[in-house]
C-alpha cells in the first residue's frame, strides 16, 4: 500500500506543483506525520522533491520536473481515451482514467481529455427501444474470470427451459456488440451469449484451463461454429434486379447475384439458418422474388401465403378484403 501512496503523492505534487503536508494528507487519506515521511521518501529515492519552509511554502518537484509514469506514447494514450472514455465507462474506469490523466505530462493531457470526448455510445435503436444486449451479470462474470474461479451459471437459451450449469469461465469474447462468455464445460468449450445469463454463483473451486488455451484462438473455433449453424442452408431463385439494394440490405454478405436474365431479373442464392426462415424473410419482397428451390421454402412460402389471404382476403378487383376479427375471435383470447 506504501508504493501505492507514494504514486498517488507524486501525482499530486505533479498536478498541484506546490503542495502542502495537510494538503497531501488530505489527498491519500493519511495523518500529516505519514504524509510527511511519504514526501521525504520520495525524496531519498531521487525524485527531484524539495521543501519550503515559511509563508508560502511547502514540496514541490525541482524545476517543474515531471515524471511519467505510464511508459505510454502519445498514439497509445489517444486510442486508449478513445476506445475507454467517459461515455461507456463504468466508476471504476472512470477513477482509473482520472488517475491516469494525472500520471501524464502536461503536453499529452489535453490529446487524451479531447480523445475521451471524441465518442458517444447510444443504447437504443431507431424506434427509442434499448438494444437488448444489456448484459446485467457482466461484473460477475469478468469477476470470475480474472479470479480463476468456477461458477453456477443459469441460462435461458432459445426454445429451451431455464437451466443452471457448472462451468469453468475462461474469457468474455463481444462480436458485433453482443458479448459471449467463453466457458469450458463436461462438453468442451462453449460460448454463452451474455444477455440471456440468469444467474451467476461463484463455487469456489477453481478453474480448470485447457493446456495452451489462447482466447482469441478458442473464440475464433467457436464462433465458426455458429456461423456454420447459421449458414447452414441456401436457398436459390430469381429477383429483379431493381431488387439488389433491398436484397443487399436484408442479407449482405449471405446474398450471392448471379447472372442476369432475361427480363430484368437476375440469378440469386442466399445463405440462413433453415429454408423456412428463408422463406420468411424473403416473403416481404413479394412478386419480386421467386424462389426456385428447395421445395421446403416454397411449401412454406405458399403456406405463408394462404395465411395471409384467409386473415386480409384478396386484394383482386370484385373481391372484397376480409374484415379485422372481432377482438373475442383473435388468436390468444
Amino acid at each position: 500500500m506504501r508504493a501505492d501512496r507514494l504514486v498517488a503523492t507524486l501525482l499530486f505534487l505533479q498536478a498541484r506543483g506546490r503542495v502542502t503536508v495537510a494538503e497531501v494528507a488530505a489527498e491519500v487519506e493519511v495523518s500529516e506525520r505519514t504524509a510527511r515521511r511519504d514526501l521525504e521518501a520520495l525524496a531519498s529515492a531521487g525524485i527531484p522533491v524539495y521543501s519550503q519552509r515559511g509563508r508560502g511554502g511547502g514540496w514541490s518537484l525541482v524545476g517543474g520536473a515531471r515524471t511519467d509514469l505510464t511508459g505510454l506514447t502519445a498514439g497509445e494514450i489517444r486510442a486508449l481515451f478513445l476506445v475507454a472514455g467517459p461515455s461507456s465507462a463504468t466508476p471504476e474506469l472512470r477513477t482509473a482514467l482520472r488517475k491516469l490523466v494525472r500520471a501524464l505530462p502536461a503536453t499529452m493531457r489535453s490529446g487524451a481529455e479531447a480523445a475521451s470526448r471524441a465518442g458517444v455510445t447510444d443504447d437504443t435503436d431507431w424506434s427509442g427501444s434499448a438494444l437488448g444486449t444489456a448484459a446485467p451479470h457482466l461484473d460477475a462474470l469478468r469477476r470470475a474470470v480474472v479470479d480463476g474461479t468456477q461458477i453456477r451459471l443459469g441460462y435461458a437459451a432459445p426454445g429451451r427451459p431455464n437451466g443452471e450449469r457448472t462451468v469453468h469461465p475462461l474469457g468474455i469474447a463481444s462480436k458485433a456488440g453482443v458479448d459471449y462468455l467463453v466457458a469450458g464445460t463436461d462438453r468442451g468449450l462453449r460460448a454463452y451469449r451474455l444477455s440471456r445469463v440468469t444467474s451467476v454463483e461463484a463455487t469456489g473451486e477453481p478453474v480448470v484451463r485447457p493446456d495452451g488455451f489462447d482466447l482469441a484462438t478458442a473464440w475464433r473455433s467457436l464462433a465458426g461454429r455458429m456461423e456454420d449453424r447459421m449458414l447452414a442452408a441456401t436457398v436459390r431463385g430469381r429477383a429483379e434486379r431493381s431488387a439488389e439494394p433491398v436484397l443487399q440490405g436484408l442479407f449482405g454478405g449471405r446474398l450471392t447475384v448471379g447472372r442476369p436474365l432475361v427480363g430484368g431479373w437476375m440469378e440469386i442464392a442466399v445463405d440462413g439458418p433453415s429454408p423456412e426462415i428463408l422463406a420468411a424473410q424473403l416473403a416481404g419482397l413479394g412478386a419480386r422474388v421467386e424462389i426456385l428451390e428447395p421445395a421446403a421454402a416454397r411449401r412454406r412460402l405458399a403456406l405463408l401465403a394462404a395465411e395471409l389471404a384467409a386473415t386480409y382476403g384478396s386484394p383482386t378487383t370484385g373481391d372484397a378484403v376480409a374484415e379485422p376479427r372481432d377482438a373475442a375471435d383473435r388468436p390468444g383470447r
